[in-house]
């Protein structure tokens, strides 16, 4: 095994397609189209114009990357001692170096993309990629970790809001929803990996909580986000709000009793959960603002 370092040393006539199918696994492609997709379509029911979808678009997508990207180089050297060959930079085609200028170079496209949305919506975005590389730097090994997760997805719905005409400020519980999706994405994300981070000193909020508190602790923010979307609004909650919120209460009822004994079922009932929610703040997108 060599160092991410060395990685691309031994073979100078590395492929171009290699480097770019390197570079495209290192950017966390799951997160990166999920997020923006997820974004673009809540520009799209907010009421943004679709030449202002794509802008928001642009903006999430570089952000992401540059998160994405962040995260592995800054990691290089941990996944390697852990022997994560899943991992690009683990006796891949690309070396830390070349992420790292990648990570940049996605940051610096994002900054000017973001503040085209407007100062307000640019500001907002910016502060969750932010602390988003806070969390890849610094937070993700202590007990702040969850931090920048909610910061980080409360900030979507606020660049959408700002971003439509007037800047208008985005609804509470479009933010508080976002917050607590983002820490239940913090705890689904981690508690895969509890036990192999451990063992290379990483000791963010769900490591401390063990995988047994993690799974436990898993279902919570997400229906407490379902809550939020159902009740929030102005008005009565109507049929779909009522109906989210109790099918979300059965399936991480289920995901519960099911994870005692398959650590899998807590993770794809929370991802189910994760799910309608999303749908709940799409069909609120037009009242985000």
């Amino acid at each position: 095994m060599v160092t991410p370092e060395q990685s691309t040393a031994g073979d100078p006539v590395t492929s171009r397609s290699g480097r770019a199918a390197g570079l495209a696994g290192a950017c966390h492609p799951g997160p990166v189209v999920a997020v923006t997709a997820l974004t673009v379509a809540l520009a799209v029911t907010a009421g943004q114009t679709p030449a202002r979808c794509v802008l928001t678009g642009a903006a999430v997508l570089t952000g992401q990357l540059s998160v994405g990207w962040c995260n592995d180089a800054f990691d290089a050297h941990r996944d390697v001692a852990a022997g994560r060959r899943d991992k690009p930079l683990v006796d891949g085609p690309i070396g830390a170096a070349q992420v790292w200028g990648a990570a940049f170079t996605a940051l610096a496209l994002c900054v000017p993309l973001s503040l085209a949305c407007g100062l307000w919506a640019g500001t907002a975005h910016l502060t969750g990629v932010a602390a988003a590389w806070s969390y890849n730097l610094r937070l993700k090994a202590t007990a702040w970790s969850w931090t920048p997760y909610a910061v980080g997805f409360a900030a979507l719905p606020a660049f959408v809001a700002l971003g439509l005409p007037g800047q208008p400020w985005p609804a509470w519980w479009a933010v508080a929803a976002g917050a607590l999706l983002g820490i239940g994405a913090h705890l689904g994300d981690v508690l895969p990996d509890i036990q192999g981070d451990l063992a290379t000193g990483v000791r963010g909020w769900p490591h401390r909580l063990g995988p047994y508190g993690t799974r436990l602790l898993l279902p919570v923010p997400l229906v407490a986000a379902t809550a939020v979307l159902a009740l929030g609004p102005a008005g009565p909650p109507g049929r779909w709000g009522m109906t989210a919120l109790v099918v979300a209460g059965l399936v991480a009822a289920a995901g519960t009793v099911l994870g005692a004994r398959w650590m899998r079922a807590a993770f794809a009932t929370a991802v189910a959960v994760a799910v309608v929610d999303v749908s709940l703040l799409l069909l609120r997108g037009t009242g985000i603002a």
